[in-house]
This record gives C-alpha cells, sequence and structure tokens, in this order.
C-alpha cells in the first residue's frame, strides 16, 4: 500500500525542469525562472536548474541574479564552458571586465576556435588595459569571422591604445564598410588625426560627411588655423548651411574676413553682433571689418560699444579715435585719444595724432607740445611723419614767439 502511495506520488510531481525550458523555448522568461527556481528547491545540487535559472535572469536583465546563478552552476560543475562565457557576458555587461577576464581566458582555451569567446575574451582585455593581448585576440577573432564589425572597431581601438593610429586607420574603414551603423567611427579617427596633428588626414575625413554640420566646422576650423583661409570657406558655408548656429556663422564670417570677401563677411557680422551684442571681441572684430571696408561711421559705433564694454582697455579707445580723425569730428577722437593715452596706449601713432588734432583745433602750445613728445617717442622709425612734425613744430615756434 505505502509503495503504491509513493508511485503515485512521483507520478504526480511536476516536471519542472521541462516546464522552464519549455518556456524558455517560448520566450516566457517569468515563467521559466519560477520553473527553475522550483526545480532548485527540489535539489538544490541541479547545476542543469541553475544554469537555466541564471539564462532566465539574464533575459529578464536581472544580471546580479544571473551572475550568482552562473557561480552556483560554476561550483556544481567547474569550468562548464557555457556558463564561463555567459557569467562573463554578464559581467561585461554590468561594466566588470576584471572578473570577466579570468573567465572568457579559461572558456578561450576550452573553445579556442568560437568566435563569440574571442570577441569577448578581447573586449575585456582592451577594457581591463591589455591593449596588446586585446590585439591578439582581436586578430584571432578575425580569423575565425572576417566579417565582423565589431572586431574590427575593437582591433582598432586596441592599436590605438599602443600608439599605432596609422595602423589603426584600415580598421577603423572595415568597421564602416561591414557595417553602416560603424560610419560614424571615422569621426573618432578624425578627431585621433587632429590631436596627432595629422591635419590633412583629419580633414580629409570630415569632409566626407558633408551632411554633418560638426565635421565641416571641424575641417573649416583647422583650415583656419593653418591660414588657408579660401579653403576653409566651403566647409564653413556648408556647416553654416546646415546649421546657422552663431559660432557657424561667426567662423564663416572669419574666413570671408581674411579671404580678403570682406561684402560676404560684414552681414554676418551684423546678425551675430546682434546675437551676441555683449561680446567684446564680436563688437571689435566688426568693427574693424568695417573700418576695413571704408565705413567709417559704422566702424566708429562699433568701437565705441566695445568701450563701453570694456572700459578699461585702451584698445577700442584708440581705434575709436582714429575713426573719430578720419569722420572729422575732431573734438571727439582727442577724447578718445586721451582716454586711450591714460590707459597705456602711449605710442608715437597716438602722439602723431593728437599733435595733428590740437594743431588744427588751434591749440597752438598743446599742439607744439605733443609734436615734440612725438619726435622724442619715434626716433627715427616714422621719417615722414617726424619730417613733418618738425616742420610744423617750427611752424608753431615762430607763431607763439610772435604772440
Amino acid at each position: 500500500m505505502w509503495a503504491l502511495a509513493a508511485a503515485l506520488f512521483l507520478m504526480q510531481t511536476p516536471d519542472f525542469t521541462a516546464q522552464g525550458a519549455k518556456a524558455l523555448d517560448e520566450g516566457k522568461y517569468e515563467a521559466a525562472a519560477q520553473a527553475f527556481q522550483q526545480a532548485i528547491e527540489t535539489d538544490p545540487k541541479d547545476y542543469f536548474a541553475h544554469f537555466n535559472l541564471a539564462l532566465a535572469d539574464g533575459f529578464l536583465h536581472k544580471d546580479a541574479e544571473g551572475i550568482a546563478e552562473y557561480r552556483k552552476t560554476l561550483e556544481l560543475k567547474p569550468r562548464l564552458y557555457e556558463a564561463e562565457l555567459n557569467e562573463a557576458i554578464l559581467l561585461m555587461r554590468q561594466k566588470n571586465p576584471a572578473d570577466a577576464l579570468p573567465l572568457l581566458a579559461d572558456a578561450a582555451g576550452q573553445q579556442p576556435k568560437e568566435f563569440r569567446t574571442r570577441y569577448f575574451l578581447a573586449e575585456a582585455q582592451l577594457a581591463t588595459g591589455e591593449a596588446a593581448g586585446a590585439e591578439e585576440s582581436y586578430r584571432l577573432a578575425l580569423q575565425l569571422n572576417a566579417k565582423s564589425a565589431g572586431a574590427e572597431i575593437g582591433l582598432a581601438h586596441a592599436l590605438v591604445r599602443q600608439g599605432k593610429l596609422d595602423d589603426a586607420a584600415p580598421h577603423y574603414r572595415q568597421a564602416a564598410q561591414l557595417d553602416p551603423a560603424y560610419r560614424q567611427s571615422l569621426l573618432e579617427l578624425a578627431d585621433l588625426y587632429e590631436k596627432n596633428r595629422q591635419i590633412a588626414e583629419a580633414v580629409a575625413i570630415y569632409r566626407e560627411f558633408p551632411d554633418n554640420a560638426a565635421a565641416q566646422q571641424r575641417a573649416g576650423a583647422l583650415m583656419l588655423a593653418a591660414n588657408r583661409y579660401a579653403e576653409a570657406i566651403p566647409d564653413l558655408e556648408l556647416a553654416y548651411a546646415k546649421e546657422p548656429s552663431q559660432a557657424n556663422r561667426v567662423a564663416l564670417a572669419q574666413a570671408y574676413v581674411f579671404a580678403g570677401q570682406r561684402e560676404k563677411a560684414l552681414p554676418l557680422m551684423e546678425k551675430a553682433v546682434a546675437a551676441e551684442p555683449a561680446d567684446f571681441d564680436l563688437r571689435m572684430a566688426y568693427g574693424r571689418a568695417l573700418r576695413d571696408s571704408r565705413q567709417y561711421a559704422p566702424a566708429a559705433g562699433q568701437f565705441n560699444a566695445a568701450a563701453q564694454l570694456k572700459p578699461g582697455d585702451a584698445v577700442p579707445w584708440r581705434d575709436l579715435a582714429d575713426m573719430l580723425y578720419l569722420l572729422g569730428d575732431l573734438p571727439r577722437a582727442l577724447a578718445a585719444f586721451d582716454k586711450a593715452r591714460e590707459l597705456g596706449e602711449d605710442t608715437p601713432g597716438v602722439a602723431f595724432l593728437r599733435a595733428i588734432i590740437l594743431d588744427k583745433e588751434k591749440q597752438l602750445k598743446p599742439a607744439l607740445e605733443a609734436y615734440r613728445r612725438f619726435l622724442s617717442m619715434s626716433q627715427g622709425k616714422n621719417p615722414d611723419q617726424e619730417w613733418q612734425a618738425r616742420q610744423r613744430a617750427k611752424l608753431l615756434e615762430r607763431e607763439l614767439e610772435r604772440r
């Protein structure tokens, strides 16, 4: 009777492992996890149930629980290849390559021809600073799967870490060719070329991205920095057309100015100043572009605005004075020159123009003093102006003597 009862009980005991396996196949991971947990409660030493529970936890993104179950599996079944690989993958997902590395090394030793193991071993080596080991592992992985874009980009990164940028470049290219999703990694290569001062190579890559405003801006900026202004303009025009930001507007305006195309620069600079009226450097740049275009009145307006932004800076006062002088506004020009001189801009040029203004304003004694000061400062550096100053000084001396 008791034997019959026991037999009936065994016949009615659910097969939790089979239920879990079926749920896994159907993608019902919560149900699978519950079934395998029940299987473990029935037999705590069932390494197969622990392994499959870890698998379900991984699908559910319960990485910590999955890692714990894989470790239990390996306690019960040491060096089980699949458990080592899967635990390592979860550890990598948790940004813990150091703990993943020994598992992957052992798994790769067991299955040296398995691509995934080699690939993840390379990833762990790279993440833990073993660039040379990662290079070797990525190369072995690519022997097993030559179409892996991930392994190609990984190999490129391993080579870069070792300072082998030129060796890395073909692998960036190959990754992009194998998978268009990696095309953006070429911009990373361009940035590395920039940092390595391989400007031509960087610019060439940036120009492969005509629809990317940032890439075009970088190409243009590099050309500007190299004083190749005309070559910078097409890149910066593309950047501004794609993204008419203040930074792109200013960069394009600068390129136009330096390339001698001020008629194109001025409208952009006007917009730039309107967008950021408190930008001192922008005001000064716009003022100088206007000055060089002989638009002295608007130039004076920009220098005056700049002087108000930085009243302690002598340069905008000097440039304002120059414009006012050319406009014939001599009293205001003299006041601006005096302000510049007070702030340290006490140069032969300032002294000479002050003398000219004082002379024209019939302030004879101050004019004579200003001419003499200019001559003492110039000391043969400005022969034409010195000759003029001597002649005017003689005439002023005679006129003052007659009074």
